[in-house]
């Protein structure tokens, strides 16, 4: 991403909230929605006196995370006091980690757009609590509490990526290792996985680091990539103009597709950090890192490469299975009942895939690796394997193999019923069998072609070409 001469340099702050059933302090529940300040107490709403208890499931929960992307665990930490002021931030301050985080160091891997292995450095992960919910509506703010509290973990990079799609695929890797451990589901849509990316630019060839801007809370990844593309510009032209890039939080407008300024950047000493007096020091023993590594799920850098090298699965395709847990349990349940594997994957990626997570119902992996056996051996046709695909989940009892025998699907090998396909073709084109007796033999494929369609593609085509060829 090389624009007049300069490139960018981003690095990315990823909220996530945490799956777990309280907030992080207090025993409030953290279900999405819900009734406005439904889920709410006297810690979650700041009153004064009430006192925080760490929910020991969050401190699991970040370090399996941490686990899964590669770092270190801090066996002692603490929990400080973020101060600033905001309606949504009931305590006027933010519990948080500043110092000493629970995990750092970590790294993750992705491919550029030249299929070049990156190596995305991670600098630190902290746990810390979510802030309210302001919504705007008829001239009023109105405040919902329901998320203050939720538990989050901040995840901080490397300034050491280039370009929009690398910070695509990050987000993209990212949310997939995350949702793959069961730490937090990542729903972009409801807020549970946010971005905030800093942009800075330089002269290629500079090794520098420049003044950086922020753009704030983008929970899309497409818009992540816009944002950076039109931040990357927009810094270049103004430096260009004679003008000063300056450290600030912006915000990415989507129906504009351009970032627009909201505040100048707060410095760590803005935010006034000290040790909250109300929570001891968090001390993480070795049994708890040991037992928590040795429940980690096959993760999916592991999953691509075993898809490659077990199944022979293209890069993009076993990608596309490892992306979603719900796709790979399938898949790798489906896989292991037929040896037909690379003709189950297609089916898999073009018929179930799409489907799940919509709260369709879908066929079975064992009807599915039916299904792909009755195609491999020829005895239905694809059209026919995926009409089964939709009737299987419609028809509660019945084996793929027992709808083809009771409702005639299987593909037809009788040579009468094929002369009697191929008469009727030849009765409706005249034309090509004129063509073929005066020797234009390529017309036979017109006759061909018909008796197939005639039969809905079940006509066994070795036969179909013989038959063909003796009545013409």
């Amino acid at each position: 991403m090389i624009y007049k001469g300069y490139e960018a340099v981003i690095g990315l702050e990823v909220h996530c909230e945490l799956s777990t059933a309280s907030k992080i302090f207090c025993s409030c529940s953290t279900a999405y929605g819900g009734e406005a300040n439904s889920h709410t107490c006297p810690v979650c709403t700041g009153m004064p006196g009430a006192l925080p208890t760490l929910n020991r499931k969050v401190v699991e929960y970040a370090i399996t995370a941490g686990l899964a992307l590669n770092c270190t665990v801090n066996k002692s930490s603490g929990h400080d006091r973020k101060n600033y002021f905001y309606p949504d931030l009931p305590k006027g301050y933010q519990i948080s980690q500043y110092d000493i985080p629970l995990l750092y160091d970590g790294h993750l891997n992705i491919t550029d757009e030249d299929g070049q292995l990156l190596n995305i450095g991670i600098e630190r992960i902290h746990i810390e609590e979510d802030a309210g919910k302001l919504i705007h509506r008829d001239g009023e703010t109105l405040i919902d509490f329901n998320r203050a509290g939720v538990p989050l973990i901040e995840i901080v990079s490397r300034p050491c990526m280039h370009t929009a799609e690398e910070v695509k695929s990050y987000l993209r890797k990212l949310r997939t290792i995350l949702v793959s451990t069961g730490v937090s589901d990542c729903k972009m849509n409801e807020g549970s996985m946010r971005a905030d990316i800093n942009v800075s630019v330089r002269e290629v060839g500079d090794t520098s680091f420049t003044t950086r801007t922020e753009i704030k809370n983008l929970n899309s990844i497409n818009h992540a990539g816009r944002a950076v593309e039109y931040e990357f510009k927009r810094q270049v032209d103004t430096i260009l103009a004679g003008g000063e890039i300056v450290r600030e939080t912006r915000r990415y407008d989507e129906n504009s597709g351009k970032t627009f300024s909201m505040r100048s950047k707060e410095g760590q000493r803005d935010y006034r950090f000290f040790a909250d007096p109300d929570l001891p020091r968090l001390t993480v023993s070795d049994e708890l890192i040991c037992s928590l590594a040795a429940t980690l799920p096959e993760l999916p850098d592991a999953k691509i490469a075993r898809y490659c090298s077990e199944y022979s699965l293209s890069q993009d395709d076993a990608e596309l299975i490892a992306e979603s847990p719900a796709a790979s349990e399938y898949y790798n349940t489906a896989v292991t009942l037929t040896q037909n594997k690379k003709t189950l994957t297609n089916l898999f990626i073009g018929e179930i895939l799409p489907k799940l997570g919509e709260n369709e119902p879908i066929v079975s992996p064992s009807h599915l690796a039916e299904i792909t056996d009755l195609l491999s051996a020829g005895e239905i046709n694809n059209g026919t394997a995926k009409l089964l695909i939709s009737r299987c989940t419609a028809e509660d009892g019945m084996s793929p193999a027992e709808i083809v025998t009771r409702d005639n699907l299987g593909m037809i090998r009788d040579k009468e019923k094929i002369r009697e396909l191929l008469d009727t073709a030849v009765k409706e084109l005249p034309k090509a069998v004129s063509d073929y007796k005066n020797g234009k033999k390529a017309a036979i494929k017109s006759i061909i072609g018909r008796a197939m369609a005639i039969s809905k593609g079940r006509a066994d085509p070795v036969i179909l070409n013989d038959e063909a060829e003796k009545i013409l």
